[in-house]
């Protein structure tokens, strides 16, 4: 008869594993239209600081959106890649030692669940039904934390960060272009630092962390983003470079 306790390490694994990858995402998703916020509010306003011409200022923007979205993608399609094969590496080698010292392996599962507050006797029982059932999704989940059927995937982390910056990106710039002249600057300012508040207090909450803190902070450097470009396009404005 088997003890209650043997199954529930990998359960919770899966569980526990698929709400961090989803969290991720999603702070991720935050975090990429929050960096497109500021980057093109900043930009934008620069350039607002040395003209009012708002065609300029839609061809700025346009090309910040677009510029800071490709880079995003491009960043994010690499890093997931090198992380997918570092995946692939680490199930490939569990995969050999399984096969050459699938003993050793055996014992090696036993103490993880044993760490993970088992008793000794429950923990062997474990892992022996768990390397019955699938030693390699076993050794994968509770050894490297990885799921052999869900490894991340660089062309959704691509376009995620894609359209999360692009979303973020098109606040400033239809702030800047679509009001008229006299309004453009504190229209854009306003609904940046608002925005700004919302994914502060979205990625404090997502993180567990003191929400007054991050919103301060995210507002902070989106004010002092915007305040410096803003001073660096008049002084270039007014010099007619």
């Amino acid at each position: 008869m088997t003890e209650p306790g043997a199954q529930p390490p990998t359960h919770d694994e899966s569980h526990g594993g698929a709400l961090g990858s989803r969290l991720n995402w999603l702070r991720a998703a935050v975090l990429g239209a929050n960096d497109g916020v500021v980057s093109t509010a900043g930009l934008v306003v620069g350039v607002a600081g040395a003209t009012d011409d708002r065609s300029t200022l839609l061809t700025a923007g346009l090309a910040g959106l677009l510029a800071g979205s490709m880079s995003m993608a491009a960043g994010e399609y690499v890093s997931v890649s090198t992380q997918r094969d570092s995946e692939k590496a680490a199930i490939a080698m569990e995969k050999r030692e399984l096969k050459e010292q699938p003993d050793a392996e055996l014992e090696e599962l036993t103490d993880l669940l044993e760490d993970r507050g088992l008793s000794r006797e429950v923990a062997r029982e474990a892992a022996e039904q768990l390397t019955e059932r699938d030693a390699l999704r076993a050794h994968a989940r509770v050894e490297l934390g990885i799921d052999p059927d869900e490894l991340t995937n660089p062309w959704h982390a691509a376009w995620a960060s894609f359209l999360a910056f692009t979303a973020g990106a098109l606040l400033p710039l239809l702030a800047i272009v679509l009001p008229p002249s006299g309004w453009r600057l504190p229209v854009t300012v306003g609904s940046v630092l608002l925005a700004l508040a919302f994914t502060g207090y979205g990625s404090a909450r997502m993180g567990s962390a003191a929400v007054r803190p991050a919103v301060w902070r995210n507002v902070g450097g989106g004010a002092l983003a915007m305040a410096v470009t803003y001073a660096a396009g008049s002084l270039l404005g007014a010099a007619g470079v």
